[in-house]
């Protein structure tokens, strides 16, 4: 990137960190994706009644390049897991995951081979929202819970994040025959 490599940390790089959090946490914008009946209650945050647009949220997004926040609602099968880790993917950085329901959450009542015991096991999440199916006061708490996480935020988490591999020194590479000697462990 260019600021956080060229600042030394101080006071300049606080108050830009702060400006940039707050932005963040005012205008987290939700990626379109519900799996079952939780769906329904996400999309009930939307109404005027529960009015997600006091987080800056009100616009789900459809695509993933635009989005920074995926709320997965629902279950989670085995045909559907791929697709959700390339979604997960294709968000630009930085970008965060809510799993809302028990069934997002652990599986919920669906202990078999077709369904994922959580949607953990395929991406990170940062918060669980619990229910079955979770209310949309729940999932405004999380969102609560998500911007205290956002305003903790620094530089320094993303600044190495798409750095390129050190060089390799002729000291790194092991010779032959330590690679042939057994692993002892």
């Amino acid at each position: 990137m260019g600021l956080e490599e060229k600042l030394p940390e101080g006071i300049i790089t606080t108050q830009l960190e702060t400006l940039v959090n707050w932005s963040r946490e005012n205008s987290t914008w939700p990626l379109l994706f519900g799996l079952a009946c939780c769906a329904i209650e996400m999309i009930a945050t939307g109404s005027a009644r529960h009015d997600i647009s006091r987080y800056g949220s009100e616009l789900f997004r459809a695509s993933p390049r635009q989005a920074d926040l995926m709320i997965v609602s629902g279950r989670v099968s085995n045909k559907m897991a791929p697709v959700i880790k390339r979604l997960y993917d294709q968000m630009s950085e930085p970008k965060w995951v809510i799993a809302m329901g028990i069934c997002a959450s652990a599986g919920g009542p669906f202990n078999n081979y077709a369904i994922i015991q959580g949607v953990d096991k395929i991406i990170p999440v940062d918060v669980y929202v619990p229910g079955c199916p979770p209310r949309p006061e729940s999932l405004l708490y999380a969102l609560d819970m998500l911007r205290k996480k956002q305003a903790k935020d620094t530089f320094r988490t993303y600044a190495n994040l798409n750095a390129p591999p050190a060089p390799v020194t002729p000291d790194d590479i092991e010779s032959l025959a330590a690679l042939r000697q057994p692993q002892l462990a």
